[in-house]
């Protein structure tokens, strides 16, 4: 996943239903002697609306909590989505704009409290480490440097089959890799987690080795491809927001001919489009274990 050298501004068109990181706050600097505890915070996507309805599918949000033996106060800190994960998946087709109009961007939101409920109730919240105010300030420096530098939020895992060993074409870009990279940059730092296991959600798609096709001016500028360009189009409409029950199975029949029956998808990645020959079984969720890290000499991503 390509690092960026700044965070680019956001489109008016881009529209949020739930406000990104509405109690949003600066991390504040904590006292060298301060020692904080680290939780590892896990719950179902959405849960806050539909309860432990995704959790059945396995289907859940990552994020951290820190708590300061100083001064008592709690923090959550956690990545997504600026503008709700269907826009972080398939882009908007505008009416004028022959490329596709994608609202992708994802962030870091740090803010004081844990909420307890949210957390426990459906899902995790469970002490994985112990780290000293010192640790706590080089990781805030290290946040702001990933957070700037990477800002578009990936959904999909592509790989060649479901074996383990199997080749990853791509890999995703959410709020789980976000607390990895996290717990990892902890570990460097000297944290040392506990063992206990550690799972998380993953949405891979199946595909032959990818066709690179082009970037957005290649391929709808001016000496673009039109054949393409409208390939790229008509495949990604039936993805659209739904105003009705019989638009949604209309398009969902479209989806399954050319993603199933015709192995088609079209993937967008590091502003460049990609063809991808499915493959059975095409998609799958899995919720599989990664070990919580053990520190190295070198450190990571700074």
């Amino acid at each position: 996943h390509r690092r960026f050298d700044y965070r680019p501004k956001t489109d008016p068109y881009c529209r949020a239903r739930y406000t990104f990181c509405p109690t949003g706050s600066a991390i504040p600097v904590m006292k060298e002697e301060d020692v904080i505890e680290v939780y590892r915070l896990q719950a179902p996507v959405w849960e806050f609306k539909y309860g432990d309805l995704l959790g059945h599918l396995k289907i859940m949000h990552d994020a951290v909590g820190f708590k300061s033996s100083l001064t008592g106060k709690n923090y959550t800190m956690e990545w997504y989505e600026l503008f709700q994960l269907g826009n972080c998946t398939f882009p908007h087709l505008r009416p004028g704009m022959d490329a596709p109009f994608w609202c992708n961007q994802g962030a870091a939101c740090f803010y004081e409290g844990i909420d307890d409920a949210h957390w426990k109730e459906n899902g995790t919240l469970v002490l994985v480490t112990t780290i000293s105010g010192t640790m706590f300030n080089k990781m805030a420096k290290w946040v702001k440097y990933d957070n700037e530098t990477g800002i578009y939020y990936e959904t999909w895992t592509v790989q060649a089959s479901p074996d383990k060993q199997s080749t990853v074409w791509f890999d995703s870009y959410e709020c789980s890799k976000f607390i990895l990279r996290t717990y990892q940059k902890l570990a460097d730092l000297g944290a040392v987690f506990k063992k206990i296991q550690t799972n998380y959600t993953s949405i891979i798609l199946f595909s032959g080795e990818p066709i690179y096709l082009g970037n957005e001016t290649s391929i709808f500028g001016p000496l673009g491809n039109r054949t393409l360009a409208a390939a790229i189009r008509d495949f990604y409409y039936p993805f659209k927001p739904h105003q009705t029950v019989g638009e949604f199975f209309v398009d969902l029949l479209k989806i399954i001919d050319r993603v199933v029956l015709n192995h088609q998808f079209y993937l967008f990645y590091n502003l460049e489009y990609w063809f991808l020959p499915m493959k059975f079984p095409y998609l799958k969720i899995v919720y599989e274990e990664v070990p919580l890290p053990i520190g190295s000499k070198t450190s990571f991503g700074v």
